[in-house]
């Protein structure tokens, strides 16, 4: 039974030529990151610890919905930004939905939405990067935890909103005390969805899927802000929907799979390289060095040209978003891992090295898009000596 993978229409390629005009101005006025702001950016340290850690191990449970698995991840969720990050605003959005195994008996999902936005604007004008992940577990296998799928991005997410924080506020307060004309900047935010029901019960189908997804797209697309608000919508807010799914094993391959997004997938792939090189990479075999045997990427399709791009998608909780317009960059390996929907998907068989440098990734990504470049406080020596591998070859 295959989950998520068929030919697709996109539709959304052809909807309005002003889409791909808007992208491509914003690909043009996208700064680089610098060496020393990516040397800079904090190490999880041992959040990732699969028993102790205090970012990945409360996520590694069941975890189906309307089950007290679920209810303690949400809990661990809203602890998290209460307790680090307490400038978010937190907010849920609820529903319910019979299913193919409840016996006519509504089960209740639960969207957990973070978002932080520059303190001058008000909602309708920021546009939000979007950090999405589905938190709930499979209800078969008895017992299943989907550590890849999707504890481990959950909590790639939550190192990357707490990472870049702290440079999110010095930048908006150098923006007042230089007299920023802050009404005249663009007004760009960060948003984190961890998505409840992503997994069929019984098996994929439109109905039996995507619960907390097509509940919460529903329902921005009908939140309307005010008049004159830059963003009629809620989901007109959502600058960039990047979806994280199924990562943490060892090797992953994740292709492009939206010509529209490319070029998000492009500046991906550069900072992926630049880290490498970087030697900043704990998975990376040759730590950036020079040989004869090139390294594999996550992202290796950064010059995959247009004609390659065939039409498929994999279905996931960015298709609700996408079908009303949304801008999707989809970080999910093809084929999918060899642990997929298996009672292996746990703790033990994630490859730690392989998160961190995911987590690193996607805090780099946010960094660069955020603007962020010089803002992170310098990393103690410790750190660097333990994000940066020997150069030696031999004793």
């Amino acid at each position: 039974m295959a989950r998520r993978r068929r030919p697709l229409l996109l539709l959304f390629l052809t909807l309005v030529p002003s889409i791909a005009l808007f992208f491509a101005c914003t690909a043009s006025a996208y700064s680089k990151i610098s060496d020393d702001t990516l040397h800079n950016l904090p190490s999880p340290g041992y959040d990732f610890d699969i028993h102790n850690g205090a970012l990945l191990a409360p996520i590694l449970r069941t975890r189906v919905p309307g089950t007290s698995g679920s209810t303690a991840v949400l809990n661990h969720f809203a602890n998290f930004f209460k307790t680090n990050l307490p400038d978010w605003i937190i907010e849920y959005q609820n529903s319910s939905s019979t299913t193919p195994t409840s016996k006519g008996q509504e089960i209740p999902f639960v969207n957990f939405i973070a978002y932080r936005d520059p303190p001058w604007a008000d909602p309708g004008d920021v546009g939000r990067l979007t950090l999405v992940a589905h938190y709930d577990s499979k209800l078969t296998p008895e017992g299943f935890i989907g550590a890849t799928d999707s504890a481990a991005p959950c909590a790639m997410i939550m190192h990357a909103a707490r990472s870049i924080d702290k440079a999110l506020t010095k930048k908006w307060n150098a923006m007042k005390a230089e007299g920023a004309d802050v009404a005249f900047e663009e007004q760009k935010g960060i948003q984190i969805l961890f998505l409840d029901g992503e997994e069929a019960f019984l098996s994929w189908t439109d109905a039996d899927s995507l619960y907390g997804a097509r509940s919460l797209a529903e329902h921005w697309d009908s939140r309307f802000h005010p008049a004159l608000s830059t963003y009629k919508t809620a989901l007109n807010s959502i600058s960039l929907f990047v979806l994280l799914d199924l990562l943490g094993e060892k090797s992953s391959y994740v292709p492009s799979y939206f010509t529209t997004t490319h070029w998000a997938y492009q500046k991906m792939a550069e900072l992926e390289d630049r880290l490498r090189s970087l030697r900043l990479f704990k998975s990376s075999p040759n730590h950036g060095r020079d040989t004869a045997t090139k390294e594999p990427l996550f992202l290796p399709d950064a010059s995959k040209p247009p004609s390659a791009f065939m039409g498929f998608t994999v279905q996931d909780d960015h298709m609700p978003f996408m079908a009303r317009g949304v801008e999707v960059l989809h970080l999910i390996p093809t084929p999918f891992p060899d642990v997929w929907h298996d009672m292996t998907d746990d703790g033990e068989h994630l490859d730690i090295p392989t998160v961190e440098d995911w987590a690193l990734l996607t805090t780099a990504f946010v960094g660069e898009w955020m603007d962020l470049d010089g803002f992170f406080d310098a990393a103690p020596y410790s750190e660097k000596k333990r994000w940066r591998p020997s150069g030696k070859t031999e004793l």
